[in-house]
């Protein structure tokens, strides 16, 4: 079937899946307008600008202004620029996911550093609070590990399904 007689998506059911994504995420700790951004986008089949993004959250668009900046932080959107304008539109990159999980990873070596510092600075394991301190830094150790093997399983699951490797 082409793309002009495609049928167009139910917009209360992708309004719902929006929202409840948006909930589910914020359920853990996820910024509750950053999610609706989020799915919002991820739900358009084209770039939208903020003005879009907030029509269809029925919000203003400078309401959307501070959750794209937290999402583009984090990888999870894309901005670009629109021809012969000043205003921007806003996209998933290729893989989200994978993204802000596995190729953000300097995050927990910024994590690890700073509790290197504050295991030196409680003498190290000898006291319950130097423990703690050390027990989260050998935490981030193992993550970053494992997203670094992670990263090399998520490439060969997609190759292994004839998807493109389009995340790395």
């Amino acid at each position: 079937m082409s793309d002009d007689r495609r049928p167009a998506p139910n917009e209360e059911e992708v309004h719902l899946f929006v929202e409840r994504m948006a909930m589910a995420f914020a359920d853990v700790g996820f910024p509750r307008m950053a999610g609706r951004v989020l799915f919002t986008v991820m739900s358009a089949d084209q770039p939208l600008t903020a003005a879009e993004i907030g029509e269809r959250l029925g919000v203003s668009a400078a309401a959307v202004s501070g959750a794209v900046r937290y999402l583009t932080q984090f990888g999870m959107l894309v901005r670009e620029p629109v021809k012969g304008s000043r205003r921007d539109r806003y996209r998933m990159p290729d893989n989200p996911w994978y993204e802000a999980t596995i190729t953000k990873t300097g995050l927990y070596k910024n994590f690890i550093d700073i509790a290197n510092g504050g295991v030196n600075a409680l003498l190290g394991r000898d006291t319950p609070a130097g423990e703690r301190v050390a027990e989260m830094r050998d935490f981030f150790l193992f993550v970053q590990s494992e997203l670094d093997t992670m990263g090399e399983r998520w490439r060969a699951w997609r190759a292994a399904r004839g998807l493109d490797d389009r995340a790395g």
